[in-house]
């Protein structure tokens, strides 16, 4: 009986857990749901980018080069127009950890997982 009363609590703490993501999301996150798909990981086009997985580095120097125009595209040089660094950050790491359909191994990965 004991056992049951320690693994309940555990398994509402794992169930909360996508709820918890979800409040951490930042509020500008909810610009990127419009075409990347909640969490970035449903784009609504193929040709729009899966967010969700992905490196946050990558997501970082994108944002930056999309808000410098060292990166051309139309509409994401006005979306992070408007983002601070801190903004990016946030996004960057938001985005890196939701779960979505990449295989992004770790660094020093020594290989792909089995088929």
């Amino acid at each position: 009986m004991k056992r049951v009363t320690v693994i309940a609590p555990i398994i509402a703490l794992f169930a909360a857990l996508p709820l918890a993501a979800a409040a951490a999301a930042p509020e500008k996150a909810a610009a990127c749901a419009a075409c990347h798909g909640e969490g970035g990981a449903k784009p609504i086009l193929p040709e729009y980018p899966v967010l969700a997985g992905q490196y946050a580095s990558y997501l970082e120097h994108s944002l930056r080069e999309y808000r410098s125009g060292a990166r051309k595209n139309a509409i994401m040089a006005a979306q992070a127009a408007a983002l601070s660094d801190a903004d990016i950050e946030a996004l960057s790491r938001y985005f890196a950890s939701q779960p979505g359909p990449l295989y992004t191994p770790g660094i020093g990965a020594s290989h792909a997982p089995a088929p």
